[in-house]
């Protein structure tokens, strides 16, 4: 299969090592927006052509598929121009940055009948799918989740270490993560949600610090908290608290309130999300995680977004 790659940034190189190990796919060309990094990220990895021309890459031979890695703001747009142009997508979160980005992306993706697929890549982690398994075998009954995730990014950088020329989100970005797997783990697409926002940063102008609640149907809370102004390395730590067992979810392990590290199935969740994009693409049929099928998420950010905005 011959796609195209758009973003030559740090999830352009996790598509690019992940491609690699699957094989089966060849990437013949990459769109970005920085010609002297677009050119450098095309040599590292031995892709014949490139273009800051999104259009001009998609029309290139043979191309029947687009993995988006490009900066949130213009997700919505480019999955829109490459869905017109017959072409799947794999693109990350955000699908846009608010709800109607969201449902004009679902809206193309049903007309097309083309496979759209976000990603959402915590529902493909063997660490969530034993949470998820335990719940729906009834060997685990939450009362509470409890989650943070911590970033410094008071200066405009990737992951990486790069200057960026666009803005990250905490909520629509960041905090999708988060509101998809619950969403996904408690099976529940309409969560009662609320959160709150710090003031927005000077010179980045978004919040860097929010609070947010969400209740399932079932009663479950869920208290998550995000920070752009956290000193230090990135951390991010899921605590399940349940009727019986509490079990952490941290550095990539899951460990049970007695301090013992639980046996995972064997998995990497990047490997199997391009996996199943792949697989849908040659199976003609939708993806698990597909656009249409990750809309509830958006929707929850949406109310989030608005209740954030009242209390402003």
């Amino acid at each position: 299969m011959k796609v195209c790659l758009a973003g030559e940034g740090a999830q352009g190189t996790t598509h690019m090592e992940t491609l690699r190990r699957l094989g089966g796919v060849e990437v013949v060309t990459v769109a970005g927006g920085v010609e002297t990094e677009l050119a450098a990220f095309a040599r590292a990895w031995d892709v014949p052509h490139y273009s800051l021309d999104l259009a001009e890459c998609l029309r290139r031979p043979g191309v029947e598929a687009m993995i988006l890695g490009s900066p949130n703001q213009v997700h919505c747009k480019q999955v829109e121009l490459a869905l017109g142009m017959g072409k799947h997508v794999l693109v990350e979160i955000p699908m846009g940055l608010t709800l109607a980005e969201a449902e004009r992306v679902v809206s193309m993706e049903e007309r097309t009948g083309l496979v759209c697929m976000v990603c959402h890549t915590q529902r493909y982690n063997p660490i969530f799918g034993e949470v998820r398994r335990r719940l729906r075998e009834g060997e685990l009954t939450l009362h509470h989740v409890v989650h943070h995730t911590f970033f410094m990014r008071r200066r405009n950088e990737n992951r990486l270490g790069k200057p960026r020329t666009w803005v990250d989100d905490l909520l629509w970005h960041q905090a999708c993560h988060m509101v998809d797997l619950i969403c996904w783990l408690l099976d529940d697409p309409h969560l009662a949600a609320w959160g709150q926002a710090g003031p927005p940063h000077p010179e980045m102008g978004v919040p860097m610090d929010l609070t947010i609640g969400l209740r399932s149907r079932d009663g479950c809370l869920v208290t998550s908290a995000h920070s752009f102004n956290h000193h230090g390395p990135i951390q991010g730590q899921y605590r399940f608290i349940g009727e019986q067992a509490t079990l952490i979810a941290d550095k990539g392990r899951l460990i049970d309130h007695e301090g013992n590290e639980l046996r995972l199935p064997a998995g990497d969740a990047v490997l199997a999300q391009d996996a199943e994009f792949l697989a849908a693409v040659r199976e003609g049929r939708p993806a698990l995680t597909s656009c249409s099928a990750c809309l509830p998420t958006m929707e929850t950010l949406d109310r989030i977004q608005r209740a954030i905005d009242a209390r402003r």
